[in-house]
């Protein structure tokens, strides 16, 4: 059963909705902590890697977003996805000009510092 993430055990508002905790929780039970600590890995590698290049790569950022959307997604990164997704569609349509990057990289930069404060605690509940 996963455990309930309220406001008053310590956790902010954003923290439960920024970060789906329930993925989170249910990608450790299927992978093992092992597991998600090299999915995290992983993660933070191809996404940092791809972050760097975002908007230097014009022809490239449609991709990049989705690819993006779909790493945010399956970690649990609700906000930093939605975001991507977005921006994603705005790229698709020919309107990369109207893509906030500087708030999807603050969103995720963001993201990731309030996740690797709280997986532990996540976790061990």
């Amino acid at each position: 059963m996963a455990p309930n993430l309220q406001v008053s055990q310590g956790f902010s508002a954003s923290e439960v909705t920024v970060i789906d905790w329930q993925r989170v929780l249910d990608l450790h039970t299927e992978i093992g902590a092992d597991g998600l600590a090299e999915v995290l890995e992983l993660f933070l590698d191809e996404v940092e890697t791809v972050t760097m290049r975002l908007g230097r790569a014009p022809d490239l950022l449609e991709e990049d977003l989705h690819f993006l959307k779909g790493s945010a997604w399956n970690l649990g990164f609700r906000d930093f996805g939605a975001l991507c997704q977005d921006g994603e569609r705005k790229a698709a349509a020919g309107h990369a000009e109207a893509i906030d990057l500087a708030a999807i990289l603050a969103c995720y930069s963001d993201s990731k510092a309030m996740f690797l404060a709280r997986i532990e605690t996540v976790l061990a509940a």
